[in-house]
């Protein structure tokens, strides 16, 4: 292993205690090991760093060459280290964020302009994708994930649950009836996603069991958004997340059908890569974003929405990137 810049340090030990004996014992090293350190400075360099003599060391002129680099050198190894230090422990930089199209629109974006009065010096870089993106090819600091995750060395921070509710417009429901049971939806325009399957399925309840039903529709889309649109537009039913469509169904917009059938309830976490050393803004935006998102989930009245019309902040151009490539995480 490479350690020339221990070497270093115990040569620059050296010259100020002017003995390898004393030098050594400042070191908590004998003289003998000191000995050899020096020497195998001297045998890659070719030159002799001391004149020895009974009574001193002395530098050579190669050595006192060697000594002025050496003190540079380490000092502007200790300015990177600190100005590291500094950078990882304040409030500052980029951070690169994941998440669906709905829950960023819907959950996070509201609360950002809050993040950023207490933060102003972050700028969030946000994707927008309901694909599963890599997090280490994408440079993503925090993903926040729906639904059973992977073994991965990955921390993960359960933000709440995510239910499910199937709606329609009021005005598709006067044209074509309101579904009264599950096997009525053959008869029904569904739209669907067009990943994770290559069949569009709706997980529902029958019977007291979740069960996958096959489904048809005129939409198959790869985001949550664009099914919300068309249901509001009339176009059909959609089976979309509680949080995506609450406030459409109090406003009038949106109806819920077949109430309790909407099957599956699936955990959303927030994936970050941990450790003892996570960044600082990494860690300042987890703390602020993670309780709020839970109570966004869950309905209550802190979910950043009376944020939505004050200024600052940043965010980078990427939440355009919304139909990112399928991948592991």
């Amino acid at each position: 292993m490479d350690n020339r810049i221990g070497e270093m340090q115990v040569f620059l030990r050296v010259v100020e205690a002017q003995s390898y004996s004393e030098a050594a014992r400042r070191l908590l090293m004998t003289p003998s090991t000191v000995s050899k350190l020096i020497g195998r400075i001297e045998a890659r360099l070719g030159v002799r760093l001391f004149e020895r003599s009974t009574r001193r060391l002395s530098l050579t002129s190669e050595g006192r060459m060697y000594h002025d680099k050496s003190v540079a050198l380490l000092a502007e190894l200790d300015g990177i280290e600190r100005g590291i230090s500094r950078g990882a422990a304040a409030a500052g930089g980029t951070i690169r964020v994941n998440t669906t199209v709905s829950f960023g629109i819907f959950g996070l974006e509201p609360l950002l302009p809050a993040f950023w009065q207490a933060h102003p010096e972050i700028v969030v870089d946000i994707s927008l994708s309901d694909e599963i993106v890599d997090m280490y090819l994408d440079r993503t600091d925090v993903a926040f994930r729906v639904g059973p995750l992977q073994a991965s060395a990955m921390v993960a921070r359960r933000i709440g649950v995510v239910k499910r509710r199937i709606v329609a417009s009021p005005d598709y429901i006067n044209r074509l009836g309101e579904p009264k049971r599950v096997q009525d939806l053959s008869r029904h325009n569904c739209l669907g996603f067009n990943f994770r399957r290559s069949a569009p399925v709706w997980p529902l309840k029958e019977s007291g069991r979740i069960a996958d039903r096959a489904i048809s529709g005129s939409l198959l889309a790869n985001n949550a958004q664009s099914l919300r649109r068309m249901a509001i537009a009339g176009i059909g039913l959609a089976r979309l997340a509680d949080y995506h469509v609450r406030d459409d169904i109090s406003a009038g917009r949106l109806v819920e059908v077949l109430k309790g059938t909407a099957g599956d309830e699936e955990q959303i976490h927030a994936l970050y890569h941990g450790g003892p050393r996570l960044p600082f803004r990494v860690r300042a935006f987890l703390d602020f974003m993670c309780p709020r998102l839970t109570d966004f989930m869950e309905g209550r009245a802190r979910d950043g929405r009376q944020a939505v019309q004050a200024s600052g902040g940043r965010i980078a151009a990427s939440s355009a990137r919304r139909s990112s490539r399928k991948a592991g995480s």
